[in-house]
C-alpha cells in the first residue's frame, strides 16, 4: 500500500497501454468531435452551401452594379428634378421601385458580349435598391446649375 500512495497522480498513465479497439474509438470519437466543431463554430460549409453563398453574392453584386447605374442614369435624365419630385410624392416603397423599374432606369446597358446577364428579379431588386438611394437625394432647385470652374486654382 505504501507503494502505491508514494507514486504520482497521473503515473497509471504513463504504465497503460491501450487496446486496438479503445484507439479505434478514441479516433473515431475524435473525428466526430472535430466535424461537430468544425460545422457549428468553425464556418465550415458543405460544397452545395458554397455553392449557394457564391451565387448569392454574386446576384448581389449585380443588384448592387445595376443599382448604382440606375442612380446615375436617372440622376443624368433632363427632366430629373420632376421626376425625383414624383419619386418622393410616393409614399410605399414598392410605388417608388415600380415608378424606377417602368422608367427604365434600373435596366442594364446592352454590350457586346453578356457577360453579366441579369435576370428579371435581380432587376427588381436593382429598382427597389435604385429607389432607396434616390428618395435620399435632395430636389435640386430649379433655375440653378452648378458653376464647374474651368482654371484649376493653386494653393501656396
Amino acid at each position: 500500500m505504501q507503494e502505491r500512495q508514494k507514486r504520482g497522480r497521473f503515473q497509471w498513465l504513463d504504465e497503460y497501454k491501450a487496446s486496438k479497439t479503445v484507439l479505434f474509438w478514441a479516433c473515431a470519437g475524435s473525428v466526430v468531435v472535430a466535424l461537430v466543431v468544425g460545422f457549428s463554430w468553425g464556418g465550415w460549409v458543405t460544397g452545395g452551401t458554397a455553392r449557394e453563398m457564391a451565387e448569392q453574392s454574386g446576384a448581389q453584386a449585380r443588384q448592387e452594379l445595376a443599382a448604382v447605374v440606375c442612380v446615375e442614369r436617372f440622376m443624368a435624365a433632363p427632366d430629373m428634378a420632376a421626376q425625383l419630385a414624383a419619386l418622393k410624392g410616393m409614399e410605399r416603397s414598392y410605388e417608388r421601385s415600380k415608378f424606377v423599374e417602368e422608367g427604365g432606369w434600373a435596366v442594364m446597358p446592352v454590350s457586346a458580349e453578356p457577360s453579366m446577364p441579369i435576370s428579371s428579379s435581380d432587376q427588381r431588386r436593382a429598382a427597389g435598391l435604385c429607389a432607396e438611394e434616390l428618395a435620399k437625394h435632395e430636389i435640386p432647385a430649379t433655375g440653378t446649375a452648378e458653376q464647374i470652374n474651368a482654371t484649376p486654382t493653386v494653393v501656396q
